[in-house]
């Protein structure tokens, strides 16, 4: 039963025999990890109608209820925090390195910091603005959420969608990738054992055009949030523009490495490897073009060439392995496609760019490549590849690696490694991204946002500036005077106070009532 609606498991609506069916399979091996049952869209309407029904209660409670949930929840995640990193590790192929110290660690952290912020919800504090009024700001839930999960990081990526939405007071509809569903599941129902009501948060494991676009396109469906590709992105706000739903979108990226040459070398060259490698480089924010500034040029190739090689492929489970396989053979030979097409341009291949031979050919692997000579026009460079290959490009002046970095429809970070003061403050105020690193690249943490510009999406995950994404901001004014007729009343009503009079704060026995009128 692979469906969690309206607080448990539950198979799909057609029955466990007439349900389409999906092997959920470890990249590694080829072998099928589980066999899940798709959702159609019975159950979507199934889990909207549960959020919906759960929805008035759990956006009427209070935040310290709510925090307390949160706070049960993180305690329970991290009983379980090597069971859930084992399943991540089997679902998606990545290190179990990665999931023990990363992925599962983070999403924890997250729960513990909206389990604070919970309690932080506020708006405006209250003032006179018109002098005859007090204005006040109520941050309210917008209501049902559908979030749409990738599969690159299964399990954070569905704790950066349900926490801010259900910290906020939102019920949510939460449909994760259907090739790593499992840590989402687990997710929900520790989340339901912590005391989340049930509906609150629901899980749909089904394919994107048909459990998806039923999510996305459901009218009963508040605000739809989606991380993804940049295409699929668009076919989400075409989806949801149907309905006038909010949308929160973070997208792909192509994250510029900016190298300028009074930079540490040694930091640049660990820098650009691990930040292009991580999750074998299936990473919107991995390094995948870096721009060194001439001086470095060569050194730079040299080192990350030599750096790549120390790299070990292999058994995800093996905690001497950097790197694990690729999501599916279909996205191996998707890079691999980038990488000969690149060949055939005229790119020279300095390390990698091969599916490995002998044993890791039973999986998904792919070598970690470094390219040079590549045109800054060419594919390799503009597209993202979503794999662990780094492109390199020299550059002359500040002007032109600042503008060779902002050469990309995307904007969802970059890096820029330099010893001056002078060009840092240059390069994160001029370079177009959501975030910039300065001598590093790729750490995140749960006090500050993440989110893109141009074609990486709008709106932040993380950080209390998410609830700018799940909240609707209400203006409530009082009228702070008593009087029956005000003083704007003269734009309506032809014997109104005259206009050129000037506007009395207090008002007087004049100007306070209507013959006749008591003023109440």
């Amino acid at each position: 039963m692979h469906q969690f609606i309206a607080g448990q498991r539950r198979p799909p609506a057609s029955g466990d025999d007439g349900s389409e069916r999906f092997d959920v399979v470890d990249p590694a091996t080829g072998q099928t990890v589980e066999t899940v049952s798709l959702a159609g869209p019975a159950d979507v309407a199934a889990a909207v109608a549960a959020a919906r029904h759960a929805f008035p209660e759990w956006s009427r409670a209070a935040p310290v209820e709510r925090a307390a949930v949160l706070t049960r929840l993180a305690a329970l995640l991290e009983e379980r925090a090597d069971d859930i990193a084992c399943v991540e590790s089997r679902q998606t192929g990545k290190p179990i390195r990665l999931s023990t110290g990363f992925d599962v660690p983070g999403t924890i952290d997250n729960v513990a910091f909206f389990a604070g912020a919970a309690r932080n919800l506020d708006g405006k504090a209250a003032g006179e603005y018109s002098g005859d009024h007090t204005s006040l700001i109520r941050r309210e839930a917008i209501g049902v959420v559908g979030s749409v999960a990738p599969w690159n990081y299964p399990l954070q990526m569905a704790a950066w969608k349900v926490l801010p939405a259900i910290a906020a007071g939102n019920t949510i509809v939460l449909k994760p990738a259907e090739l790593t569903p499992l840590t989402a599941l687990l997710f929900a129902e520790a989340a339901a054992e912590a005391g989340l009501p049930a509906g609150v948060f629901n899980v749909i494991t089904g394919n994107g055009p048909v459990a998806g676009e039923a999510l996305v396109s459901h009218p009963d469906v508040d605000m739809v949030s989606f991380t993804g590709s940049s295409a699929v992105g668009r076919r989400v706000m075409a989806l949801a523009a149907a309905t006038a739903k909010r949308v929160h979108l973070e997208l792909g990226g192509k994250a510029p490495f900016v190298v300028f040459d009074d930079a540490d070398l040694e930091a640049a060259v660990h820098g650009a490897v691990a930040a292009s490698l991580i999750n074998t480089g299936q990473d919107c924010t991995a390094a995948t073009r870096a721009y060194v500034q001439r001086p470095l040029y060569d050194a730079f190739v040299a080192g990350v060439a030599d750096l790549m090689g120390t790299v070990r492929l292999g058994d995800p489970f093996d905690v001497r392995t950097d790197q694990g396989p690729l999501i599916s053979r279909q996205q191996q030979q998707r890079v691999a496609g980038f990488v000969e097409r690149a060949r055939d341009a005229g790119a020279k291949v300095v390390r990698g760019g091969a599916v490995p031979d002998g044993e890791l050919s039973r999986g998904a692997y792919y070598e970690p490549t470094l390219v040079i000579d590549a045109h800054q026009r060419s594919e390799i460079v503009q597209d993202e590849v979503f794999g662990p290959v780094l492109a390199v490009l020299p550059f002359d002046s500040d002007d032109q690696g600042i503008e060779l970095a902002n050469d990309s429809p995307y904007g969802l970070a970059a890096s820029a490694w330099t010893r001056d003061v002078f060009r840092s403050l240059r390069a994160t105020r001029e370079i177009s991204a959501g975030c910039v690193w300065v001598n590093d690249h790729i750490p995140i943490i749960s006090e500050m946002p993440h989110g893109g510009y141009k074609s990486s999406g709008f709106g932040k995950d993380m950080s209390a500036y998410s609830f700018e994404e799940y909240t609707n901001v209400k203006h409530v004014m009082y009228d702070a005077t008593a009087v029956a007729r005000k003083t704007w009343h003269r734009t309506i009503f032809h014997d109104g106070p005259d206009l050129s009079e000037p506007r009395d704060r207090e008002p007087s026995p004049s100007n306070a009532t209507a013959p006749g009128d008591t003023g109440r």
